[in-house]
C-alpha cells in the first residue's frame, strides 16, 4: 500500500475536493448499518482513512471508536483531533493493530492502491474478530459508469479499468478464508448541483484527472459546465460500491 505521492497541498486538496459531504452519505450510513451492526463500545479499523471523513462518520454516526491507519504523513496530519479516533502509521499489508482487536474493517478507495491484496486479506483476518466484516468503497472495472468523473472525463475509465475486479478481490480475500456476503451500488451527493461540483473540482487532488493530458482535461470541464447551464438543479450525484466480506 502506497502513500500515492501525497504532499502537504496535494493532501489538502484532496480534502476540499473529494471528501463526501456528510450530508451527501445517507445511502452510505444505512447500507452500513445494515451491513456490519455496529454499536457504541465496538472498533472499526480505517485502512487508508485519508484525511479522516470517514473516520470521524463512523464514530458520529455509530459510537464506536476508529483506528485511522495511512501511510501519508501529509494525509495524516489533517485527521481531524479526536477522542475516540486514533491516528496510527501503517498499511494495509502490515496492520499497527493488535490480532482480533477490531469489529470492522473499512477500506475506502483502497484496494487499487494495494501492493499485495492476499497479503492485506491475511493482515485484515489477523487483525478483527471472528465473523467480523471487511466493507470496502471502491470503483470496480465494469460497474464505474456512473462515476461522475467517468461521465464528464471518459478517459478516465481507462485508470478504472486497471482497479482489481471485484471477482479478483473476492478471490484474493478467500485465500484468507473470508467470502463475499453483500455487493451494493450506491450513491452519493458530492455537492448540491453539478456547478458546485465543477467549483470544487481541484485535478491535482484526483489521480486519475491528473493522468489526462490538458487537452482531455480542458474537454471534460467543457462538458460538465456544460451539463451545469443545460441542468442547473441537478445535483452532483455519482456512485460507488460497497463490497462486504466476511
Amino acid at each position: 500500500m502506497t502513500s500515492s505521492g501525497y504532499d502537504a497541498g496535494t493532501a489538502a486538496a484532496y480534502r476540499e475536493a473529494r471528501e463526501i459531504p456528510r450530508e451527501g452519505l445517507p445511502a452510505w450510513r444505512q447500507a452500513i448499518a445494515e451491513e456490519a451492526g455496529l454499536a457504541p463500545g465496538m472498533t472499526v479499523l480505517d485502512v487508508g482513512a485519508g484525511t479522516g471523513a470517514f473516520a470521524t462518520a463512523f464514530h458520529d454516526w455509530f459510537g464506536v471508536r476508529v483506528v485511522a491507519v495511512e501511510p501519508a504523513v501529509a494525509m495524516r496530519e489533517l485527521i481531524p483531533a479526536h477522542p475516540a479516533v486514533e491516528v496510527r502509521e501503517g498499511r494495509a499489508e502490515a496492520l499497527p493493530v493488535a490480532d482480533a482487536s477490531a469489529d470492522a474493517a473499512w477500506l475506502g478507495s483502497v484496494v487499487h492502491h494495494l501492493d499485495d491484496l492476499a497479503a492485506a486479506a491475511r493482515e485484515l483476518r489477523r487483525a478483527l474478530r471472528p465473523g467480523a466484516p471487511v466493507l470496502i468503497r471502491n470503483s470496480f472495472p465494469g460497474r464505474s459508469e456512473r462515476d461522475l468523473r467517468i461521465r464528464f472525463f471518459p478517459e478516465t475509465a481507462e485508470s478504472v479499468a486497471g482497479y482489481p475486479t471485484v471477482d479478483e478481490v473476492t478471490t484474493a480475500f478467500a485465500t484468507a478464508g473470508f467470502r463475499r456476503t453483500a455487493l451494493r451500488a450506491l450513491p452519493q451527493q458530492s455537492a448540491p448541483t453539478l456547478a458546485d461540483f465543477a467549483r470544487r473540482l481541484r485535478r491535482e487532488a484526483d489521480t486519475k484527472l491528473r493522468a489526462l493530458d490538458d487537452a482531455a482535461y480542458a474537454r471534460g470541464l467543457a462538458r460538465l459546465h456544460a451539463a451545469a447551464s443545460a441542468s442547473p438543479e441537478e445535483p452532483a450525484t455519482s456512485w460507488m460500491d460497497l463490497l462486504v466480506l466476511r
